[in-house]
């Protein structure tokens, strides 16, 4: 978990594990892939999606799920269904991302994170303008996945969500 105020780094940091990035000193590696050296295979093994970024705006909801898919080897169709099921997407399957709702566009992202089946997932605000029913869906899955040894999560919020049990917290202060 990384917390910390407006300003203080979390989504930097996060667009730097994600190889969105280049570190200015140091090496990141996940399973000994470099991220500068290796890049290309670095990125296949971290899910991140900016909230904030409309980049995937004209796609369809099973377009980017189908853009997903093809970017990771993992991807798990199961998991999918049953995450759209639990954020209640299904209403909204049809529709492009520029038509959705600012928490409904979390919650395709959410549940493309949650399938995507990488070691490392990377979450910016998990939470941020989730219903109750969706932020309870998600606090579950996160919490039955987060005790999982083959993948890792790195959340990055303001607060620690009530009931997520962390294995590490960096505070970046307000």
């Amino acid at each position: 978990m990384v917390l910390g105020g407006d300003g203080r780094g979390k989504s930097t940091l996060l667009r730097l594990l994600a190889g969105a990035l280049p570190a200015q000193g140091g090496q990141l590696r996940i399973n000994g892939t470099d991220s500068l050296v290796q890049a290309a295979n670095y990125k296949v093994q971290v899910f991140w999606a900016d909230p904030r970024a409309g980049e995937f705006d004209k796609l369809s909801v099973p377009e980017y799920f189908a853009l997903q898919r093809g970017n990771y080897s993992h991807f798990d169709d199961v998991v999918l269904a049953e995450v759209t099921e639990g954020l209640g997407l299904q209403a909204h399957l049809h529709k492009q991302l520029f038509m959705l709702s600012t928490g409904s566009k979390r919650k395709v992202f959410l549940a493309a994170a949650f399938a995507s089946g990488v070691p490392v997932t990377l979450i910016d605000e998990p939470f941020a303008a989730l219903d109750l029913p969706s932020i309870g869906f998600a606090l579950s899955w996160l919490s039955g996945a987060i005790g999982q040894n083959s993948r890792v999560w790195v959340i990055a919020d303001y607060a620690v969500p009530s009931g997520l049990a962390l294995t590490q917290t960096l505070d970046l202060g307000d």
